[in-house]
């Protein structure tokens, strides 16, 4: 009996169609291995011959309605096919159906054509679904950036804005609060040895200040606001409260 995880182990390692692994993996006995040798004789895994090519390039995409917006990730081998159109339009597509079907479409069957279309191992990667009062997204205009921003009320231009200024300053959480304990330790390890040789009676004042602006500096709410230094983000937002955001970069 061929297991669903067999099935999509190979499909991600061959980028071939669930129904082609389903039966190459029967006939293989459930051995990956001498599936792979089947989908290559067959002609149908030529992606099979891509499977430890790194997808390093690509292109992310949004779709979006009201309250709802999608984005996604589509990684490829090379930036040429990364600004094709057949593969921006693939993005996309991905992107819709995301929006419209939830976070478990299962994008592997285009990514897979595609493949096989364009020559290079194109792999569907980070997918994510928001539902808000307020969206706002953004792209950037080479289309390795994308953000969302989602506000508990307020004007889509403020979210819109929010997301831009989140694809400039790449902050990693959303508050000072949320920055990992991991992240503030490693940090740590490197004050100190900055400060080696202060007075150990001012170290514990210094080491708290140092946490705090790192905190801020990696939390959105908190960063200054890139069209108007003068406010955070937070402030710029004003009564409505930034309630998530998703960044993907390629």
């Amino acid at each position: 009996m061929i297991s669903i995880d067999q099935i999509k182990q190979l499909r991600e390692k061959t980028g071939v169609s669930t129904m082609a692994c389903k039966k190459a993996l029967e006939e293989a006995n459930g051995n990956e291995e001498k599936a792979i040798e089947l989908l290559r004789k067959k002609g149908e895994a030529k992606a099979a011959d891509r499977a430890e090519r790194s997808t390093g390039e690509g292109v992310v995409a949004i779709a979006e309605t009201e309250g709802k917006a999608a984005i996604i990730k589509l990684g490829c081998e090379t930036d040429f096919v990364a600004k094709g159109e057949d593969f921006i339009a693939a993005a996309k597509d991905i992107a819709e159906k995301v929006l419209n079907e939830g976070e478990n479409f299962d994008a592997s069957g285009i990514a897979s054509e595609l493949s096989l279309k364009l020559g290079e191992k194109i792999e569907a990667g980070k997918k994510k679904l928001v539902e808000a009062k307020v969206i706002g997204s953004y792209v950037h205009s080479n289309n390795k950036i994308g953000v969302i921003v989602a506000l508990s009320g307020g004007e889509t231009e403020t979210a819109r804005d929010i997301a831009m200024h989140a694809a400039a300053m790449n902050p990693a959480y959303l508050s000072p609060e949320g920055v990992s304990q991991e992240s503030v330790e490693k940090e740590k390890e490197i004050w100190k040895e900055e400060l080696k040789g202060k007075p150990e009676n001012i170290m514990d004042q210094i080491m708290a200040g140092k946490e705090k602006k790192f905190r801020e500096e990696q939390a959105l709410t908190k960063q200054a606001f890139v069209k108007n230094p003068d406010q955070t983000v937070e402030q710029f937002a004003g009564e409505s409260k930034i309630e998530g955001f998703v960044r993907v970069a390629i």
